[in-house]
């Protein structure tokens, strides 16, 4: 165990290495930070297209040694009357650019990774969206890398956005609705985060600290993981019953149920609840055993020789971001100082061993669900890892206001345009959607005579400016 976090501390600080000896000066963006500002260029003319619609990348210095990197597009209708959404990728240590090209944003990669093409369902159609790369060290953003939990995550990200809303260009943002979106393991950061900004927002009403107040408005979470010891016994149910293939024989899916229900250490259960019953103050080994006990060691021995991000193909799709990202032309025009790193191990490491992931967060999605902000869970029900039989169990087991209302009333056809995309229930200001068809980035697949991400389209416009979805 420690010779491997030594290994993986080794190959990042060789990383960070390379980054530092690979900031190079871009037209527009001044290479020397300055803590409490941004770096921009505007208008790049990459990826969104849409005339007269603006867009900025660049940086927020948070201090001289960190810098987060972002990409803001404007609504291509009424940005002034627009809400503000940030989009936080799920995964451990990886870039939101991820989202920004394969899911949602205003382009879409081509399949040869190489080149875009205007996306005309991105999610900019109705909203301001802001991708971020976190914590520092993710993607473009570079710096001292010493995030560790869900909380410190959730203060840098804050400090971000103080410096990102104070700046002229982006001010007229300060009240609009603010949304957090994300997926999968950025289930931990919906829950850590908005009850985090709710915070931050009560010591500023009360006179405690001085910023800017978040304007939390909406909460979407695709594939979420909130509660683990509770979600995580659906990827058996899933491997045997899903819709398209049964995943792994029944001797290798016993096998593993022993593993899970071992009374010993060695049980995957006993180790999250170990988890459960650690503070990061406590024993940082604890969790850190947890999760590669659960994640490397049975989760991903699950889904045999299938893709976990989309079942019914071992196609790769979306195509990866990375040779279009890593192109210089591309790094130029848009500011990056730094190579890009779509994951990063050192903060997937730092995260894992804070035990993160393995934690429960239940009680807090609750929490601000049970504050009537509008929130919607997501899945494909060809997605492995985010499957939709752990949405399911969730959302009826989340302790919220709605919770038997959830329970009772059956899933019906959430339609678009008379089209069925899936099953969902809505109860007051808190919904749920399984798109039929769709793998793990649901943005990125269409079907049943709708265009790709068509649907994601309409489920989040109706969050955002309405609460709750509904069949159209």
């Amino acid at each position: 165990m420690f010779s491997l976090k030594l290994r993986i501390a080794v190959v990042s600080v060789t990383w960070i290495a390379s980054v530092a000896g690979s900031l190079i000066p871009r037209a527009g963006i001044p290479p020397n930070p300055t803590p409490g500002k941004l770096r921009v260029v505007e208008n790049s003319g990459v990826c969104e297209t849409t005339p007269g619609v603006y867009q900025a990348s660049g940086y927020g210095d948070l201090s001289s040694s960190e810098s987060m990197w972002f990409w803001f597009f404007e609504s291509r209708h009424e940005p002034d009357n627009a809400p503000l959404t940030l989009w936080l990728e799920g995964g451990r240590g990886t870039s939101s650019m991820r989202g920004l090209f394969q899911e949602n944003g205003p382009c879409r990669l081509n399949n040869d990774s190489n080149g875009v093409s205007l996306n005309p369902y991105s999610w900019n159609e109705v909203s301001n969206v802001l991708y971020i790369d976190q914590p520092v060290g993710v993607g473009f953003s570079y710096g001292d890398e010493n995030v560790y939990t869900g909380e410190d995550a959730a203060a840098q990200v804050w400090r971000f956005l103080q410096i990102f809303l104070s700046d002229s260009r982006f001010a007229k943002y300060q009240k609009s609705d603010f949304g957090i979106w994300t997926e999968l393991y950025g289930a931990s950061y919906a829950a850590v985060f908005g009850n985090y900004f709710l915070s931050q927002n009560s010591k500023i009403a009360n006179g405690t600290i001085s910023g800017l107040a978040i304007n939390l408005k909406s909460i979407g979470v695709g594939g979420g993981v909130f509660d683990p010891l509770t979600q995580y016994p659906l990827y058996e149910d899933y491997v045997v019953s899903n819709p398209y293939a049964q995943l792994i024989s029944a001797r290798e899916v016993l096998d593993q149920t022993r593993l899970w229900f071992a009374a010993d250490n060695s049980g995957i259960q006993k180790k999250i609840q170990n988890c459960y019953q650690n503070s990061y103050e406590d024993d940082k080994l604890v969790c850190w055993d947890a999760v590669l006990a659960a994640n490397q060691g049975w989760v991903d021995t699950l889904y045999g020789h299938y893709n976990p991000y989309y079942v019914r193909s071992d196609e790769a799709y979306p195509p990866s971001a990375v040779p279009y990202l890593s192109r210089k032309d591309v790094q130029a025009k848009i500011g990056a100082l730094s190579n890009y790193s779509d994951s990063n191990a050192l903060v997937a490491y730092n995260l894992e061993e804070g035990g993160t992931w393995l934690r429960n967060h239940a009680q807090e999605i609750a929490d601000l669900i049970n504050q009537d902000i509008p929130t919607l869970f997501w899945a494909g029900d060809a997605d492995f890892y985010g499957n939709y039989m752990a949405q399911e169990i969730l959302i009826v087991a989340l302790p919220t206001k709605y919770q038997d209302d959830i329970y009772e009333t059956p899933l019906t056809n959430y339609n678009v345009n008379g089209h069925t995309a899936g099953q969902f229930v809505s109860a007051g200001t808190f919904s749920y959607v399984r798109v039929t068809g769709a793998g793990h980035r649901v943005g990125a697949y269409g079907g049943h005579s709708l265009e790709r991400g068509q649907a994601a389209l309409q489920f989040f416009n109706q969050t955002i400016h309405h609460g709750a979805i509904f069949s159209t």
